[in-house]
């Protein structure tokens, strides 16, 4: 694209309401959390579409927060909570009834059979089998070392989505893939 013009003209015939590429950080999310909120409520969405919107996108900042490979501190930040950042890409785009919940981020190539095959596991359960596995997750302890979350945030959004959670990695470098998931909400 040449210009943002060209760039303007590819987002409104994608249909895409929001979209964020940049540092992402636990206060920062409040800021296109409430952005999504003010764009939820002038689509004027049933209450549970609009949740199940609004938990997707606070699940894949999640995720994104604790798995991107692309870490770093804000200098300017003293509280060191608040300067550790990931980097990503945030969308959501809407065709008639459908949401489209989208993510982005630099993973490590280490970390892409462990997502892989988490979502490939979610995506054979039906809704009540993921109700019961979620609430099996919120019993035991999280077996993965490098996480900091519970493992619950998958399970999260596969229980919101109106389909299967589609994904790819695509080659980023030689110790790095990129990880895109999208959601579909109805």
């Amino acid at each position: 694209m040449n210009s943002l013009l060209d760039f303007y003209r590819f987002v409104k015939d994608k249909d895409i309401n929001i979209i964020y590429s940049g540092p992402i950080w636990s206060n920062g999310v409040e800021g296109i959390g409430d952005t999504l909120k003010r764009r939820l409520e002038f689509d004027d969405l049933p209450l549970p579409t609009s949740q199940a919107v609004f938990s997707v996108f606070v699940e894949q900042m999640n995720n994104m927060l604790m798995y991107s490979a692309e870490k770093f501190v804000a200098p300017a930040v003293m509280d060191e909570k608040q300067a550790a950042t990931a980097t990503g890409i945030f969308l959501l785009s809407c065709r008639g009834k459908q949401y489209f919940v989208q993510s982005g981020n630099v993973l490590r190539n280490d970390q892409v059979n462990i997502m892989k095959d988490k979502i490939d596991y979610l995506n054979t359960l039906d809704k009540q089998e993921l109700r019961k596995f979620y609430k099996q997750k919120l019993r035991e302890e999280n077996d993965n070392p490098e996480s900091r979350g519970g493992g619950i945030g998958l399970v999260e959004i596969a229980k919101r989505a109106s389909s299967k959670i589609d994904y790819s990695f695509e080659r980023y470098d030689d110790a790095h893939s990129f990880f895109t998931m999208s959601v579909t909400i109805e």
